[in-house]
């Protein structure tokens, strides 16, 4: 059963980032569809990540109830299936753009639930498992990019855009993964008796702490994907074949960095993982930003995705650990700092960018990175994600032992 949990959890992980990868680079079919401009894509990015935000504030509400966090999973997965087919076939702008509210909402409910999920699973097992669900989201991105390029103009976009139906088809499956095998707040995977929730309050201050590390990943991983291609192709003079190469070697690095990053974890500690992390994603955006051409810059894209692709998922691993019998709670809360990112990562890096230039911009998730490598100690120096660290309480339920190991229930 545990095994089975695992599974439905890393296949919403790959389910959000296949859908989110399949629906970020058909925007240029979807501008050219319904003759749009950068300015009105824009907005509707805005509208997504503030719908997501309230998304996750939703899931936090439906998390406290029987279905847990499985039933924010798979209602979020669902969510998801109906918001592509909606922007699938939207006749106008209008529509296009509630559609995409509406994939806010599910992005919202996914990216908590998959987290909350991944915390549970990760508790049962009494090992760092967070990185290795992160690299399933990563393969589902390259996954859906890669089916985006190879389909462009080869199948219609009128009266339907076809290649977006298969994200309503992995969505749906994913969702019924989860609804059949995802971990349930009353019970272990394996059947056991759930321990006693905690008592007292959500520590807001280790969770604002937490924040800082997603806002940084955020801020660098939307300034990559956002920024990479157009400072690669105007500031660097690239090619039209070279410029997008910026973002696929940040992807590539990011899942080899998340799939060894739990046996790190284990070996070294979470602390050390993220501060060695930092530094290198640091490095790497560094030379991005004093790069004379675009060999060192593709180097440096690289650099920062072998860093900061263990950087997420290890600040979610170190939530799980603030209040054990919370966990869905903390999970959700920090969650929102990935919006905040988001948009800071989106909009600011290209505000700078146009005040001066797009080598500017990039100085600030630098900051932002080094910043999270000074406070990397307080993430946590034992290898056991779930034993008491530098970020937890004095006191909470007992440690994960082989025999009987404590399990989150459902946020109270």
């Amino acid at each position: 059963m545990a095994r089975r949990a695992r599974a439905a959890t890393a296949a919403g992980f790959a389910a959000q980032g296949f859908v989110y990868a399949l629906l970020l680079t058909s925007l240029e079919q979807l501008k050219d569809r319904y003759g749009i401009d950068d300015g009105q894509i824009t907005l509707v990015v805005l509208g997504v990540c503030v719908m997501a935000a309230l998304g996750t504030v939703a899931a936090d509400r439906v998390a406290r109830g029987a279905a847990g966090s499985r039933g924010v999973l798979a209602a979020g997965l669902c969510t998801l299936a109906v918001a592509v087919a909606l922007v699938s076939v939207a006749p106008g702008f209008g529509l296009l753009a509630a559609s995409f509210a509406v994939y806010g909402v599910g992005l919202g409910l996914v990216d908590a639930g998959t987290n909350m999920q991944a915390v549970s699973v990760q508790r049962v097992y009494g090992r760092s498992l967070l990185t290795t669900f992160y690299a399933a989201w990563s393969v589902g991105g390259i996954a859906g990019a890669v089916l985006v390029s190879v389909t462009a103009g080869r199948v219609p976009i009128e009266p339907a855009a076809v290649v977006l139906w298969s994200g309503i088809l992995v969505a749906a499956v994913a969702a019924a993964l989860v609804a059949a095998a995802g971990w349930h707040g009353g019970t272990t995977p394996a059947g056991g008796a759930a321990a006693p929730e905690a008592q007292g309050a959500v520590p807001w201050g280790p969770v604002l702490l937490l924040g800082l590390g997603v806002v940084a990943y955020y801020v660098a991983d939307t300034a990559v994907s956002t920024w990479s291609t157009i400072y690669l192709g105007d500031v660097l003079d690239a090619t039209s074949r070279v410029a997008p190469l910026g973002y696929a070697a940040y992807l590539a690095t990011t899942l080899v960095s998340r799939v060894v990053g739990d046996p790190l974890v284990r070996r070294y500690g979470r602390g050390v993982v993220v501060r060695v992390g930092a530094l290198v994603g640091a490095a790497g955006l560094l030379l991005v930003v004093v790069a004379p051409g675009s060999p060192l810059a593709l180097a440096g894209f690289a650099l920062t995705g072998a860093g900061l692709g263990v950087l997420a998922p290890l600040c979610f691993s170190a939530a799980g650990s603030l209040a054990p019998g919370h966990a869905d709670a903390v999970v959700a809360r920090l969650n929102v700092f990935n919006y905040v990112g988001a948009v800071l990562g989106g909009v600011l890096v290209g505000a700078i960018g146009t005040g001066s230039t797009l080598r500017a911009g990039f100085v600030v998730p630098v900051l932002l990175v080094v910043a999270v490598a000074v406070v990397a100690p307080r993430f946590g120096h034992r290898r056991d994600p779930d034993r008491a660290g530098p970020l937890e309480p004095a006191a909470g339920p007992a440690p994960v032992t082989p025999t009987g190991p404590a399990v989150d229930g459902p946020a109270s």
